[in-house]
């Protein structure tokens, strides 16, 4: 059911990570502005956005919605940027989380 970018943006990357990621697809919102994420773990996230909106060392506010049967969940997080790279479906932005909470939304 994934679209060609979705596919191409869940590639896996070599693993460079201290803990296990998740590939998957889950709206993230920085800013008012939606991404999508590529990878999730307890301790950090990668995701994509349209448009440069962070920079490197920068500590950043973002949330990813979770779906689920009885209703959407958000995780809120705060996290330290680790780094911003160009990619074909936008600006990669890799993060290590420094605290969270999930919320109904």
């Amino acid at each position: 059911m994934l679209g060609g970018v979705a596919r191409e943006m869940l590639k896996e990357q070599p693993e460079k990570r201290r803990g296990p990621r998740i590939l998957t697809a889950l709206p993230v919102f920085l800013k008012n502005v939606q991404g999508i994420t590529r990878d999730v773990s307890a301790s950090g996230v990668y995701f994509w956005m349209s448009e440069a909106l962070c920079a490197p060392g920068e500590l950043i506010c973002l949330s990813v919605e979770l779906k689920r049967p009885l209703g959407r969940m958000i995780l809120k997080c705060k996290g330290d940027v680790v780094r911003t790279e160009p990619s074909p479906v936008g600006i990669g932005v890799a993060v290590s989380i420094t605290d969270s909470a999930m919320v109904q939304a």
